[in-house]
């Protein structure tokens, strides 16, 4: 009987299941769109119960694809987005709230709220990474003043997505996160390996909230058997960048990754011991396996495919796809610039004030002008955070790989290679989060071997070369861009 792995990838924006077969090539396929919530100015929040019914769906209609059997599953692995969160009674499992998104970093608003606000503006300029998580904590406990005092009883649980789904899938049998995932919350210390008692105590956030932590490739269980029928072994769980970078083969330090999704994350392995930054790169477990820990350092851009989406809405364009088509209706933005900045800018400008902007417009612009800026403006972040990212690591860079739906997008991948001035490759799999899952949970039972047999089935589709004269010519153009970024920093 052949033996498959079954991925699931839960992105910010879709929820995808496929089923690989040993040459990692997909045998069946599913997708849907994840309903997210906007409730109030500045809130992201995803409802828990329409989320479980879309993953459980997705599961089933990949399955049923493959025109596979059962048992045939040898094993899954999970790749979740990171830093959602949300909080349930330990007892009942019924949650308090929905989960708060990653997405939502309008802090400024979340500490006016706060009696301790002093508190929270200052953890916010010592610990940029903290926002993502801590900050939402406690507006939850300010908000819900009994929640604090059910979480010092040992009555609550947190759970970013991972957790929360293996909680589901097992039928509650397995209360666990996995060290990409609680790493990229920012609470838990890459540097101890242990949830951070300095700033539970310093936040006033019970520790006994937080969940024990797993190995990426390890036992979580399986899947109940009242859910599909059948159980599955859950053999792996990581975040979806760490799992991006794992299925990009990013093995060794030096290795960089770059996705360029709803938000753009640019990934650089800096080996076994994690990277202290100063410039607000955020030190996260990329995997474990064994005794053997692999470390990243991670910049992000929270706007990317949000960017084209806001052109979509605007009707700059019909389809996403058509972006290009239309900037290469001109060869220049015409002294247009797009800052994407819908929910801040992060490192190395770090500015949670900072908000999107387009200037320089004129009579004479037209929407090519405009989808050319926003375009240019992605690769010209791209530029900006792996310059700042390699001077503060010092290290040497062996190779460049990019992955993603804006990925597929010629204009910023050639323009993005021309200024770092290296190669950038692409493999011919887009969806690395949910291949990357795949190998991990592979590795767990034998279905592969080795990372060198990994190295040998991915296949290359392009790769993108510099050309120094194009460099030259957008370095007064990003000068340019620069300028129209700091007018946009510290708006709100």
């Amino acid at each position: 009987l052949d033996k498959y792995i079954l991925s699931l990838d839960i992105g910010t924006s879709n929820i995808r299941c496929f089923i690989y077969d040993k040459e990692a090539k997909i045998k069946g396929r599913s997708s849907c769109r994840i309903e997210i919530l906007y409730p109030e100015p500045q809130a992201v929040e995803i409802d828990p119960d329409r989320l479980w019914k879309q993953i459980v769906g997705a599961i089933k209609e990949s399955i049923s694809s493959a025109s596979i059997e059962p048992d045939s599953i040898a094993s899954m692995g999970i790749s979740t987005q990171r830093g959602t969160f949300m909080l349930w009674d330990k007892k009942t499992g019924k949650p308090f709230h929905n989960f708060l998104v990653w997405q939502v970093v309008k802090i400024h608003s979340i500490c006016s709220t706060l009696q301790r606000s002093t508190m929270a503006t200052l953890i916010f300029q010592l610990f940029y990474i903290l926002v993502f998580v801590s900050m939402r904590l406690l507006w939850l406990f300010d908000k819900y003043p009994d929640l604090r005092q059910l979480a010092k009883d040992g009555k609550v649980r947190f759970g970013t997505i991972d957790t929360w789904l293996v909680w589901k899938l097992t039928n509650g049998k397995v209360y666990t996160s996995e060290y990409s995932n609680a790493s990229s919350t920012g609470i838990y210390d890459p540097f101890i390996l242990d949830w951070s008692g300095f700033f539970c105590s310093l936040l006033s956030i019970p520790k006994v909230i937080f969940p024990p932590i797993m190995d990426t490739y390890d036992d979580y269980g399986k899947c109940d058997e009242e859910i599909f029928g059948f159980e599955i072994p859950i053999r792996c769980v990581v975040g979806d960048q760490q799992a991006a970078m794992f299925g990009q083969c990013c093995f060794e330090p030096g290795d960089v990754k770059l996705t360029l999704g709803t938000g753009a994350f640019l990934d650089l392995n800096v080996g076994e011991k994690p990277h202290a930054s100063v410039a607000g790169f955020y030190p996260v477990v990329g995997w474990k396996i064994g005794n053997k820990i692999t470390h990243l350092a991670e910049g992000s851009s929270n706007t990317a495919g949000d960017a084209v989406d806001w052109m979509l809405g605007m009707n700059f364009i019909k389809q996403p796809s058509q972006s290009e088509e239309i900037a290469n209706l001109t060869d220049s933005s015409e002294g247009v610039y797009f800052v994407p900045g819908f929910n801040g800018i992060q490192a190395p400008i770090n500015d949670y004030l900072a908000c999107g902007s387009l200037i320089g417009i004129t009579q004479n612009t037209k929407p090519e002008h405009v989808v050319r800026a926003v375009l240019e403006s992605l690769a010209f972040r791209n530029k900006q955070v792996f310059d700042s990212m390699t001077t503060e690591t010092s290290l040497q860079i062996k190779k460049f790989v990019c992955d993603g739906g804006v990925s597929a997008n010629k204009i910023v991948m050639q323009l993005t290679t021309d200024l770092i001035g290296r190669e950038i490759s692409r493999q011919d799999q887009s969806e690395m989060s949910a291949l990357g899952a795949a190998y991990f949970a592979g590795l767990a039972v034998g279905y592969w071997e080795s990372l060198k047999q990994l190295k040998k089935l991915g296949v290359l589709k392009e790769t993108f070369i510099p050309m120094q004269k194009r460099q030259k010519k957008y370095i007064p153009i990003m000068k340019q861009w620069c300028k129209a970024t700091k007018r946009s920093l510290n708006w709100y």
